[in-house]
């Protein structure tokens, strides 16, 4: 067994049928699972919940050769995976 599949966890969702049909006929396009077509959108859904960093660069950092408020938009936040 894959160490991917292994970081898995099982869990049961409840959709209608007109959207299982719509994943399921993505998923035979795509040439993947269905499982995979799920994951992918709840994979989206959790990245667009994200907060976003506001007081990165704010101020002036007062320390010569530090210039984060120059260089806010060169850095990024990535939050601790929760799997």
């Amino acid at each position: 067994m894959s160490a991917i599949i292994m970081a898995m966890r099982r869990t049961t969702i409840m959709a209608d049928d007109a959207l299982l049909e719509r994943l399921r006929s993505i998923a035979h396009e795509e040439g993947v699972s269905l499982a995979e077509v799920i994951r992918e959108g709840m994979e989206l859904r959790a990245q667009r919940s994200r907060p976003t960093v506001t007081f990165v660069g704010i101020g002036r950092s007062g320390r010569k050769g530090h210039r984060t408020s120059e260089r806010a938009g060169e850095m990024s936040f990535e939050p601790r995976s929760w799997r």
